[in-house]
């Protein structure tokens, strides 16, 4: 156990530096960089050149990326090439409204999938093979399309909620929940599409197993069945698909913050890639790979644990 974990930290952390490497590589071979945009259209450049030396962009972009590298093993990001503003403190400002969509996303899309599941998995074969096409298809469906669809629904025809959130950092985001309601359920909808079709096989062994079916023969009620028999075979994956789902919601929030007005990480992603800011969006991209690597180190770990229950149940 020591030995798999060990390795898989060591897979995780040449994961982590690969992904930083590829984002500064990427910015870097945009055109244009961050001097420019911050020294405005009139600039000579000479005051584009002396930007450049001040913000360090004058230096080999291999350089400048061990830089930043070294100063994130000790805690330091860096400092925003446009707005001179270090980065962790601009990440902190924001860090609450993407966690707080990515949670309440999370906790919605979870028991959406374990409702959709386990109907679908106590139904005939016939009927398994079309919730699993559906929920296929589901997935399938882009995060735009969701948001346009809810907008259009629920705040252009009902009304009910705001079209735009403009959730500002600073502001707690549970202080207006009804900005929530459609960035959250953008997010949930398809994760719970997703989880469903990850959970969907275990649902489906735990509803087809010998104890199940002797207890409906002996006529237990359902819910007895369902918390003897389901909640426990079903509890790790469920849990191993939460890790996953949690870590990359964390790292996937761009588009619905760019659809609806919210300033969170996203958005300071988008924002940092338009304005060739390296350093915000590196700094990003590592928060997001540690967010999915973390759900998928959880997720194995879980797994690995069941696993050797199971043997030593079976032995």
């Amino acid at each position: 156990m020591i030995r798999r974990l060990s390795a898989r930290l060591v897979r995780a952390a040449v994961a982590l530096v690969a992904v930083c490497a590829f984002v500064g590589l990427a910015v870097e071979l945009m055109p244009g960089d961050a001097a420019e945009i911050r020294a405005g259209s009139y600039a000579t450049p000479e005051d584009i050149e002396r930007i450049r030396a001040e913000q360090g962009l004058d230096r080999l972009a291999i350089v400048r990326w061990f830089a930043w590298a070294a100063g994130a093993l000790h805690g330091d990001l860096g400092a925003s090439a446009v707005s001179g503003r270090p980065v962790s403190e601009m990440i902190a400002q924001r860090l609450p409204i993407t966690a707080t969509l990515a949670g309440l996303a999370v906790l919605i899309a979870i028991p959406l999938a374990a409702a959709a599941t386990v109907p679908a998995a106590r139904a005939a074969a016939r009927g398994r093979r079309t919730a699993g096409v559906g929920l296929t298809a589901a997935v399938a469906i882009p995060q735009v399309v969701v948001a346009v669809g809810l907008i259009a629904l629920f705040a252009g025809v009902l009304g009910w909620f705001p079209a735009v959130s403009f959730l500002a950092p600073g502001v707690p985001p549970l202080a207006q929940p009804d900005r929530l309601v459609l960035p959250v359920a953008t997010l949930a909808l398809p994760s719970a599409a997703f989880a469903a079709v990850l959970i969907r096989g275990a649902a489906v062994d735990a509803i087809t197993s010998p104890h199940v079916r002797d207890a409906r023969l002996r006529g237990v009620p359902r819910v007895t069945v369902a918390m003897r028999y389901l909640a426990r075979p079903l509890a790790a994956p469920i849990v191993q698909v939460s890790a996953v789902v949690g870590g990359s919601l964390i790292a996937g929030t761009a588009l619905v913050e760019a659809v609806f007005g919210i300033s969170g990480l996203g958005e300071m992603l988008v924002t940092g890639v338009a304005t060739r800011d390296v350093a915000v969006v590196q700094a990003i991209a590592m928060l997001g790979a540690i967010a999915v690597l973390a759900g998928l180190l959880v997720a194995d770990l879980l797994g690995d644990i069941t696993a050797y229950r199971r043997e030593r149940g079976a032995s």
